[in-house]
C-alpha cells in the first residue's frame, strides 16, 4: 500500500484551520470552494460534487477535537479508481500564529501513488489559500 505524508504550513491560527477541517459538511464554502461545489452529508457519509457534476461519496471515519485530527475514505467514485483509500488530517501548532496541516492518504493499488501525490500537493495549496483568504485578522 502506498502511503503519501504531506505537511504545509499555513499563516493561519490551528484553531482556525481545526475549525475549517472539523466542518465536514461546508467543504465547498470553507475548504475547497470552487474545486467541490457541493457538500452533502448523510449519517457518516459525506458526498463531495465537483463542477461536472461528478460525486465523491467518502466515510467520515472520525474527528477528534481533542486531537485536532479527522479521518475520512472515499469509498465510491474516486478519480483515479483507487481498490482502498484512507486518508487522515491532523493541525499542529507551528511557531507563532501559525499551523501545521499534515495530510496522511494510503491507497492500493501501489501504482497510482504518484498521481494521488500531485492530487494531495495541490488540494494542499488551495486549502491553504482558503483556510488564510477566511482567517480572522
Amino acid at each position: 500500500m502506498a502511503s503519501i505524508r504531506h505537511e504545509i504550513v499555513i499563516d493561519a491560527s490551528p484553531e482556525h484551520i481545526w475549525d475549517v477541517l472539523r466542518d465536514v459538511g461546508a467543504v465547498h464554502e470553507r475548504l475547497l470552494p470552487g474545486r467541490v461545489v457541493d457538500t452533502r452529508l448523510e449519517g457518516d457519509q459525506r458526498f463531495l460534487t465537483f463542477p461536472d457534476g461528478h460525486v465523491i461519496r467518502e466515510l467520515i471515519v472520525t474527528i477528534d477535537d481533542e486531537s485536532r485530527s479527522l479521518a475520512y475514505s472515499v469509498v465510491e467514485g474516486a478519480r483515479p479508481a483507487l481498490d482502498h483509500h484512507h486518508a487522515s488530517f491532523e493541525v499542529r501548532p507551528e511557531g507563532g500564529e501559525a499551523g501545521r496541516l499534515i495530510w496522511i492518504t494510503n491507497v492500493l493499488p501501489h501504482a497510482r501513488a504518484a498521481e494521488i501525490r500531485l492530487r494531495v500537493e495541490h488540494g494542499a495549496r488551495e486549502m491553504k489559500q482558503a483556510i488564510e483568504a477566511a482567517a480572522p485578522s
